[in-house]
């Protein structure tokens, strides 16, 4: 592949060019398909900052296996263990790793914008880990990564039609999933309730529907988001029990799908809210495809970042 990474951090998909996109997925098709890649130790010597402000197992667990493999030195720092607890600043604790000579931080936060904050008062390459509700690049990377190797490389991207179903307005996965599918050339509908999918991400390229039975057959690939209780100030829902008759992926509603369907859920799953356990667990289901994705993705990331002086 002609086109080469010129890009210091890794922040958005949205500033990605489809190349950029490209570039990435086929950098982690090499490493799942030669593992013995990673042996050569690209990052031996460097050293990647895990600076989890708001915290998560699955994905700072990812980026400090990939790093490890990549033979990098790992320092994972949280918010309970930081300086954060005793008042110190995002901008404070930038420059304490400035001095300390990171070659990578890996930075989660509750506040959107902070990886973009923290990447222009730094050398170092930034990766955002999710900030807010605004985006989650390497899950998005993660997941179209699955999509195409469960389709082949000769499925069309433009052949896909997904749906992307739950909490889209306080979701950062459903945000960087649009941007990447939408760039790659995949049609996407977004569903749940109104209140929770407004009008206003049709200006993404985007479908809208409130029905989830409607949209459910011609889907190649379903989506499910959890309900971000954590991000919400009220409830932009009467009942649980509503949401899951209205848009609960049960058995039932299954079977109303292609035969081929993909069924994806960026965890942790509520199981018997978005998704039933027999189909979270069944044949079709790319759950764990993707947090075995997650890790190359992230290796690919940082692989290419350090390539950039």
């Amino acid at each position: 592949m002609s086109h080469a990474w010129t890009r210091k951090d890794l922040l958005t998909i949205r500033e990605l060019e489809r190349a950029d996109l490209e570039l990435i997925l086929e950098t982690a098709r090499d490493f799942k398909q030669r593992p013995a890649a990673a042996e050569a130790r690209p990052l031996a010597g460097r050293t990647v900052v895990n600076l989890f402000v708001e915290p998560s197992t699955r994905t700072r667990t990812s980026f400090e296996l990939a790093a490890r493999r990549l033979g990098a030195d790992v320092i994972s720092i949280d918010s309970e263990s930081s300086s954060f607890r005793k008042g110190e600043t995002l901008k404070d604790t930038g420059q304490v790793l400035e001095a300390m000579h990171a070659d990578f931080v890996i930075l989660r936060h509750s506040a959107a914008g902070a990886p973009q904050f923290l990447a222009e008062r730094l050398r170092a390459h930034l990766l955002n880990a999710g900030d807010g509700a605004h985006e989650h690049p390497t899950q998005a990377l993660f997941d179209t990564f699955t999509m195409r190797e469960r389709f082949g490389p000769d499925r069309a991207w433009e052949s896909l039609h997904v749906v992307i179903c739950g909490d889209i307005l306080f979701s950062r996965v459903a945000r960087s999933n649009v941007w990447a599918l939408r760039k790659l050339g995949a049609r996407v509908t977004l569903v749940g309730p109104a209140t929770l999918v407004p009008d206003v991400f049709r200006e993404l390229g985007v479908e809208i529907s409130h029905d989830f039975d409607a949209v459910l057959p011609g889907a190649d690939v379903i989506m499910l988001l959890r309900i971000q209780h954590e991000r919400q100030r009220r409830s932009f829902f009467p009942s649980v029990g509503e949401y899951v008759s209205l848009f609960g992926l049960d058995q039932r509603r299954f079977e109303r799908c292609k035969p081929d369907v993909l069924i994806m859920h960026p965890g942790p799953i509520n199981r018997g809210v978005e998704i039933a356990s027999e189909v979270a667990d069944g044949p079709n289901s790319t759950v764990l495809d993707q947090v075995e994705n997650g890790l190359v993705i992230r290796m690919a990331a940082l692989k290419l970042l350090d390539g950039i002086a």
